[in-house]
């Protein structure tokens, strides 16, 4: 009897010989897991998207092995979804809240990854070209969270440094609840935080996985080349909701988004906790915190364009070498009624 598995996931706190564990969410942060094995396996470096000191992304590789800061295919290597990770707490004020991804060796928490599975292209691209397409990315409150607690864990020797360079655009507001009040200095803040972008550079480090599969067009078929991994540092993920200048003329997702990063790293800074949960919740902007923000395929492709993006290096005939065992068998997509009328063309005849 065929036992069905995920590649290279032997040690996990999910179970993927049972049905249990192969529920839309736990696919959609574990499948990138196994993506990433198999291409580690095939020597496949994904592609590493950090910032230069133009504050331009520049595209690079990074191994699986420095992605996970353990080789992935080791015996003891255990992988725990939506977890936490413990060596953030010491930046933490309150309860430290869950990421996608903890990887442990030993039991010792080793590396912490947020995962974000995105399909190309989206409804915004998708009538485009193939070098146009993109993936439209939501993010949550706590991706926020824990990219002001990677930037700390970097910055933790330079608190006063990072403090004289936030401090005058923090004292410029005069109440950080009132829109009004705050309006007129976005862009000092956002210009504080890419000074410190600027010059701390070096020091930036993954924080989000993002795989990509591929489909033709706006089909449910998927591409030949349909899978591949794209990686966004700490520091180039601020280019998702980081605007220019003359756009900060109101307090949107992306807008508050930075906003809430800012007076994270000023807490760190101030205090050397991050009161996340206050932050999160007192700077709302009459907007609801369920979400963080989202960027379409047209914003993400100008900062993601490359020929993976293009024609990604993981075919379809391979997802039976990281879909072990018929475990496709246990999955149970979400049945939506334009799905199928789509897949039912034969209604129409």
């Amino acid at each position: 009897m065929k036992k069905a598995g995920l590649y290279g996931i032997k040690n996990s706190n999910r179970d993927f010989t049972k049905e249990d564990s192969w529920g839309k969410n736990q696919f959609n942060n574990a499948f990138p897991v196994a993506l990433a094995c198999y291409m580690h396996s095939k020597n496949i470096k994904p592609v590493y998207l950090k910032i230069n000191q133009e504050l331009n992304i520049n595209k690079d590789y990074i191994e699986v092995l420095n992605l996970f800061g353990v080789d992935p295919l080791k015996k003891d290597v255990y992988y725990s979804f939506e977890d936490k990770f413990q060596l953030f707490d010491k930046f933490n004020k309150g309860s430290l809240p869950g990421i996608d991804l903890v990887i442990k060796e030993k039991n010792i928490d080793i590396k912490a990854i947020e995962i974000k599975l995105t399909t190309l292209p989206d409804n915004s691209t998708y009538k485009l070209e193939e070098s146009k397409y993109g993936s439209e990315i939501v993010v949550r409150p706590d991706t926020i969270v824990y990219q002001a607690f990677s930037i700390a864990q970097s910055l933790h020797k330079n608190k006063e440094e990072v403090l004289a360079i936030l401090d005058d655009s923090y004292k410029c507001v005069e109440n950080w609840n009132e829109k009004d009040k705050v309006i007129p200095h976005l862009s000092n803040i956002r210009d504080s935080l890419e000074k410190l972008l600027k010059k701390y550079n070096k020091l930036q480090k993954p924080l989000l996985m993002q795989p990509i599969w591929k489909t033709q067009g706006k089909s449910a078929i998927l591409a030949e080349n349909c899978l591949d991994v794209f990686i966004w540092s700490d520091f180039s993920f601020t280019r998702l909701f980081f605007k220019e200048k003359g756009e900060y003329t109101n307090i949107d997702r992306p807008t508050r988004s930075m906003i809430w990063l800012f007076l994270m790293l000023y807490d760190f800074a101030k205090e050397g906790k991050i009161d996340h949960k206050r932050i999160i919740d007192t700077y709302t902007y009459d907007t609801k915190n369920d979400k963080a923000f989202s960027a379409n395929g047209n914003n993400t492709n100008k900062l993601m364009q490359c020929d993976e993006l293009t024609k990604p290096r993981i075919k379809k005939q391979e997802i039976k070498n990281i879909i072990l065992g018929d475990g496709q068998l246990f999955l149970s997509p979400e049945r939506r009624f334009d799905g199928v009328i789509q897949s039912n063309t034969s209604l129409f005849d």
